[in-house]
């Protein structure tokens, strides 16, 4: 049940990061409320995964999941560039959570 509860928490990552971009600086209304809702949603899931998890993993593969994801938003929707080392980039970080995954041993698999 850990890893569910990390992957819950790593798209609600990925809302907060993206809705944060949306405040301007916390000038708009909506995405600040948007922003508080995902992140507190996200730390609540991040929270549960780390009964069953241990936290190096857990924070890592979390905070892993709203980076990549961030990064494809951002490619998307916002015309972020897409150059080879980025894209490597991302891919290593896809292996590290992976292997971090594979190495972690609990009983919340």
């Amino acid at each position: 049940m850990g890893w569910i509860y990390v992957g819950i928490a790593g798209l609600l990552e990925i809302g907060w990061v993206i809705s944060l971009k949306y405040t301007q600086g916390f000038t708009r209304v909506v995405p600040i409320i948007w922003y508080a809702l995902f992140g507190a949603g996200s730390a609540f899931f991040l929270s549960l995964s780390m009964k069953h998890l241990p936290l190096a993993p857990a924070y890592t593969i979390w905070a892993g999941i709203g980076a990549i994801g961030a990064a494809i938003y951002g490619a998307l929707y916002l015309d972020e560039p897409v150059e080879t080392l980025r894209m490597l980039s991302m891919l290593l970080i896809v292996v590290g959570i992976v292997g971090l995954k594979l190495s972690t041993s609990t009983s919340g698999s």
